[in-house]
Formats: C-alpha cells, structure tokens, sequence
C-alpha cells in the first residue's frame, strides 16, 4: 500500500502480471444488441481459434502500460517482457514491481536477470491476493471493455485488439487511485475473522 499510495522518490512503481489464456472466441452468429426491452444475446456455442498470453506492467503514477501477448507464461517469455520493460523506462529511476506470487517470477533465469539489475526491486504480494496488484484492475477493463464482446478470427486478431486496447490506454492514459490504507483493509480483515470466530458454525 506503501508504494500505491506515497511511491519512492526517483522511481517507478509499476504493477505486473499476465493474463494468461486468452482465447480467440468466434460466436457461431452474430451479436444481437440490446433494444428496448430485449437484454443483449448470443449463441452459447462458439468456434475457438486459440489463445495468446498478456503480460502487462501498469505504471501507477501515470496509468500508462507496457503489454506484450506471448504464445506462453513461462519464465523466458517473463524475462524478455522484463527486457522490453527494462528498454522503455528511463535508465536513470529505480524500478519497483508489484507482483503475485507466481513459481514463474522465482526462476533462476528471472532471478539471474535481476540480479545484474540492482535498480530492479519486486514486491510480492501475499498468496492469494493478487487482487491488491493494480494491474488487476486494468485487466478487468480490458475484459470488460474489449474482449467479453469481441469476435476473433485467429489468436492474431485477438492480439491486434489487445494492442489497439493498450494503445488507446497510453493515449488518454487515467492513474488508477488506490485509497484504502494497509490500516484499513487489515482492519478489515480482523473484523471478518473476529465475526467468523464467533459465529456457530
């Protein structure tokens, strides 16, 4: 929350993840939209035309991101999207990553690579709580606003959207504002437990 919500000074916060099996998914007919009194519809079955993996990095401070599709999510494709990150944020800020807890961030390629990186810090968020990773959130976006409803012919159809989704983000890019504090959400989270604690069950 720390990073989220007072970053470090001459650094970048830049939240990371992948999205991974994304699928090409062509609808046997066509959308119906939405008209008055008619909720929007669609056939339940669909032709699939395979699946890409997104790795994406979300800068907090700004709401731009770095996306890549690669055909898999495992360590090599991981540390050429790091090469890529790496080419395009200024060499002069040190690089904070938010990250999940995902064996692929922990292999001796990628620890190999940071290890020659010293400006390079990862943060990992505790199992089971990817959710406190912002780029999360962008996912989200991206699924609701561009793929839920799309049609795609071929994985490079579905890739070409993801770019053009990436693209009009970094063009009119909006921070996502994280607001609840550490205090806060363990707060929370004591509540929960305390409540469950006493119940009956």
């Amino acid at each position: 929350m720390g990073l989220y919500m007072s970053p470090p000074d001459h650094a970048l916060v830049l939240c990371v993840d992948e999205k991974p099996q994304i699928q090409a998914v062509e609808r046997t007919l066509p959308l119906l939209p939405m008209r008055p009194g008619q909720p929007e519809r669609h056939t339940h079955d669909y032709r699939r035309h395979g699946t890409t993996d997104l790795f994406a990095a979300l800068d907090v401070a700004t709401g731009t991101v770095i996306g890549a599709c690669k055909e898999r999510h495992c360590a090599v494709q991981f540390r050429a999207f790091l090469d890529q990150v790496e080419a395009l944020v200024p060499s002069d800020l040190d690089v904070h990553l938010v990250l999940d807890n995902a064996a692929t961030y922990k292999t001796k390629l990628v620890r190999d690579w940071l290890l020659k990186r010293p400006r390079w810090h990862l943060h990992f968020t505790p199992t089971s709580t990817s959710w406190l990773n912002l780029v999360e959130v962008w996912f989200a976006l991206l699924t609701r606003q561009r793929l839920q409803r799309g049609v795609f012919t071929s994985t490079a159809d579905l890739e070409a959207a993801i770019q053009t989704y990436i693209d009009q983000t970094n063009a009119e890019p909006k921070p996502l504002v994280w607001t609840k504090s550490a205090d806060a959400i363990l707060a929370s989270v004591r509540r929960f437990c305390q409540r469950i604690s006493n119940s009956d069950h």
